[in-house]
């Protein structure tokens, strides 16, 4: 087969329909992968079987090492990030072992596809003084009792109370929030699920919001939904992204941060608080330790800074 080819792919053929429409479905049947995770798999698999196809294969069965070396090396030259081809590489993994395991092909091609070594790069977070300023504005614009304005600090005081993904944040109805034990029921990645604990500042914002904003809002089509629009809809991750930056807009040198930004902040800011790496990843909902272990990694700059400005030997 021919290396990295620059022309532009022919619509896919049939076989790669079908074979992306089938490990899709055993993702959602079998699997039990969000709409997200099968969404983004099978647009990675078909992104390499189209262009697999392209380069001269005519089924599954001929694709080899090579082939996949070659698609991301394509990639790769094209100026893709080290991790979004760290991705597709693991999807593309995935996709054939299930289909060597389901007897579609006889050998597996990708079981020496190594992923790129992804760059680790430290979030952006907000300094402590930062969180309470943004949460100051927050709860400034709610003493006008617009329902939205008490929305938005309801949940901007859970994002960053609990570190919780802005998709389960919006995921949430009112019966997940228990404010008598102050904890909040989370279905995370993998729909498993796990109790974050909130203070008693989320905690008065949320009784703000549940008592005077959102019954001015919520519809016959509201649903459980514990965070709604101003139509009364469920409120969903691009509308809480939006709330996140306009309002560290009012913050004075604050990074431009989103949803994503305020769960890096609490997780920082709870390790420098002297909180377990453990307990910080099972409140994050990770996985794997190494995941959380990043932020240590923020935390031991701030130290390492805070060491050369202090120590008259640094």
């Amino acid at each position: 087969m021919s290396t990295a080819s620059t022309r532009e792919p022919p619509p896919a053929p049939r076989w790669v329909a079908q074979s992306v429409d089938a490990f899709a479905d055993h993702l959602v049947r079998e699997r039990d992968r969000s709409e997200h995770t099968v969404r983004a798999y099978a647009g990675d698999v078909r992104a390499c079987l189209t262009w697999c196809a392209a380069d001269g294969s005519s089924s599954l069965a001929d694709i080899d090492l090579v082939a996949l070396r070659a698609w991301l090396g394509t990639l790769a030259s094209g100026g893709v990030a080290r991790s979004t081809l760290s991705r597709r590489s693991a999807a593309v993994r995935t996709f054939f072992a299930w289909a060597r395991r389901t007897g579609r092909i006889g050998t597996d091609p990708a079981l020496r596809l190594a992923s790129p070594k992804r760059q680790r790069t430290l979030p952006d977070v907000l300094t402590k003084d930062g969180a309470t300023a943004v949460l100051d504005v927050a709860a400034v614009a709610a003493d006008d009792e617009d329902p939205i304005h008490l929305r938005n600090r309801a949940v901007l005081e859970l994002l960053y109370a609990t570190g919780i993904r802005v998709g389960e944040l919006t995921g949430l109805d009112v019966d997940d929030a228990d404010r008598d034990r102050r904890v909040v029921r989370v279905l995370g990645k993998g729909r498993k699920e796990r109790m974050v604990p909130f203070g008693q500042p989320a905690d008065a914002a949320l009784a703000e919001w549940l008592e005077h904003g959102r019954p001015l809002v919520a519809t016959s089509d509201s649903g459980p939904a514990l965070f709604l629009g101003r139509r009364g809809r469920r409120v969903d991750p691009r509308q809480v992204r939006e709330v996140v930056h306009s309002l560290l807009a009012h913050v004075p040198d604050a990074p431009d941060l989103g949803p994503h930004g305020l769960r890096h902040s609490a997780a920082t800011h709870l390790l420098e608080g002297g909180a377990d790496l453990r307990m910080v990843q099972e409140l994050l909902g990770h996985s794997s330790l190494a995941t959380t272990q990043i932020y240590t990694h923020v935390s031991l700059d701030r130290l390492r800074d805070s060491y050369r400005q202090a120590h008259p030997r640094a």
